[in-house]
């Protein structure tokens, strides 16, 4: 292992003018690295964005199992030689707990394991590969850049990840042109230079957020985040359809965080660093997302930005509307929910929460209903009527019903409430039937309770006895009995439609019509 010496003269850092969010310069000190026989000196340097590519949360170092109670020597604890420098390199640890690498000649940042002698010595190489490469297409570095180094694998080969980080600009940037799917995070249409800056700035505060130690807070930066945070929260009070980064219940919390982030302005503090950038990181995605600043700008949440290339076929038009009668048109309702909150192939976070703990509080009242009417429909059973048929197709349908309901419950909530609901969402848009079989998924339940409540009212209107002239009567009461229940049952649904034009039994039907034969693009917004 080489000896560490100082830097000569025209290597060492003496710029003191340093812009906020960026570390600090430290006295530093590198190795005399030399190649040792039979190591290479062929690098692989790659482009790689911070999000998803530094893998600091998939690594996964396992630990020795074996039990042994560790020696303490005599004496208080000395743990300086763990954290010494080694190899130019300072140890530091995140406010998660993560153990990263930080050598303030040339500003380089590593979660790579730099106290292995050999990884040091490719680092350092990749280091000067880095830097030779930004000299090479002319790019001025300032002396605030930093660089970031990731061990990664392109095929078969090993390669190291790399990007530098823009301080004043607030943007990371390769020393050569670069095509990232992970910078686009599936956005399609990115035409200007403008829209990818969002998406520039956005892996900058993730950076920031995965090495937040020794930089310094700026003041306008908070402000910043307090501004948007207010404005989000106003935009909400009379309406929740504006695109927003933040939900209506998180808005409270975040502006009770930026208060208490004013008073670490303006100083060394890695948490509060880590918080704001990670509030900067969500605004930045919003903005991206959602085409802030663009002719195309997306204004209300469920806007759709794209136009549609294919038309849905006149069958599935038709087939869906039959559907929709048959579901009583929770069908259609479902789908407008599944559409408002999944747009252009990405989640409105605004309203994906409000979505899951209502489609959770339905399920529950489903369990309820459907448990009172099984034991409704089995005390039928018990008075032989002749009708045993309906009253088991009624027990059939409350039975699925609450079947389904479980299944919804547990596995399939756990879907959309998982870190990976995008890629899940992505399958079920892909699929044949795209967003409406979920849509098909949330309705079964009462679908399956709503048939079963018909089935056994019918049966128990047919367990009637009653003598033979008096049918006739028994009918006509029995019709217009059910008549007025679905008047009264559809009337507050259409109560809208009823209350602002004369009714008319005309008027009624159309508006029954529209509520059951209705296809999602035909509902309102």
């Amino acid at each position: 292992m080489s000896a560490e010496t100082p830097l000569p003269e025209s290597h060492q850092e003496t710029n003191t003018d340093v812009p906020a969010l960026s570390i600090p310069l430290v006295s530093a000190v590198a190795p005399s690295m030399t190649t040792m026989p039979g190591q290479t000196v062929d690098i692989c340097l790659i482009p790689i964005v911070p999000k998803p590519q530094v893998r600091r949360y998939n690594r996964q170092v396992q630990v020795d199992r074996t039990y042994e109670a560790f020696p303490v020597a005599a004496g208080p604890l000395d743990c300086s030689e763990e954290l010494a420098t080694v190899y130019g390199w300072e140890p530091l640890t995140h406010p998660n707990g993560a153990l990263f690498f930080y050598r303030a000649h040339k500003r380089v940042l590593t979660d790579a394991n730099v106290r292995d002698y050999d990884t040091a010595i490719e680092i350092d190489r990749a280091v000067a590969m880095a830097y030779n490469g930004a000299e090479t297409a002319s790019i001025s570095l300032d002396p605030s850049v930093e660089l970031v180094l990731e061990f990664a694998a392109e095929g078969r080969r090993e390669c190291w990840g790399y990007y530098f980080v823009h301080h004043e600009r607030r943007v990371i940037f390769w020393f050569e042109a670069y095509r990232s799917v992970h910078l686009m995070n599936g956005v399609r249409g990115v035409k200007s230079k403008s829209h990818v800056k969002h998406a520039l700035e956005l892996q900058y505060w993730r950076h920031i957020e995965l090495f937040p130690n020794k930089r310094i807070l700026p003041e306008d930066m908070v402000v910043t985040i307090k501004n948007i945070t207010m404005h989000t929260y106003a935009a909400s009070i009379p309406t929740e359809t504006h695109p927003m980064p933040f939900t209506p219940k998180e808005v409270a919390s975040v502006l009770k965080l930026v208060n208490l982030l004013q008073d670490n302005t303006n100083k060394e503090c890695e948490h509060s660093v880590s918080i704001a950038a990670r509030f900067m990181r969500h605004i930045c995605n919003a903005k991206f997302v959602n085409f802030y600043g663009q002719p195309s700008a997306r204004l209300v949440a469920s806007q759709s930005l794209y136009e549609r290339r294919h038309t849905r076929p006149k069958y599935a038009t038709i087939s869906f509307r039959i559907l929709n009668a048959i579901m009583f048109g929770s069908l259609a309702v479902h789908s407008h929910a599944v559409h408002g909150v999944w747009v252009d192939g990405t989640i409105v976070r605004s309203r994906w929460k409000n979505f899951i703990e209502e489609l959770h509080t339905e399920w529950n009242g489903y369990t309820v209903f459907s448990t009172v009417m099984l034991v409704v429909n089995v005390s039928a059973f018990v008075v032989p009527d002749g009708q045993d048929f309906l009253f088991y197709l009624s027990n059939l349908f409350t039975v699925s019903s609450l079947l389904i309901t479980l299944c919804l419950v547990g596995p399939v909530e756990e879907r959309l409430r998982g870190q990976d609901v995008v890629s899940f969402m992505n399958k079920v848009s892909d699929s044949a039937l795209g967003m409406e079989s979920l849509a098909i998924m949330f309705s079964m339940p009462f679908t399956f309770l709503i048939w079963s409540m018909l089935a056994f009212f019918i049966a128990l209107t047919m367990s009637i006895d009653v003598v033979p002239s008096s049918i006739a009567f028994i009918i006509l009461g029995m019709a217009m009995f059910w008549c007025c229940i679905i008047i009264l049952v559809v009337s507050p649904i259409l109560g809208d439609q009823v209350s602002h034009t004369l009714w008319s039994p005309s008027t009624f039907l159309s508006d029954l019509y529209r509520r059951f034969f209705t296809t999602p693009a035909e509902l309102p917004h």
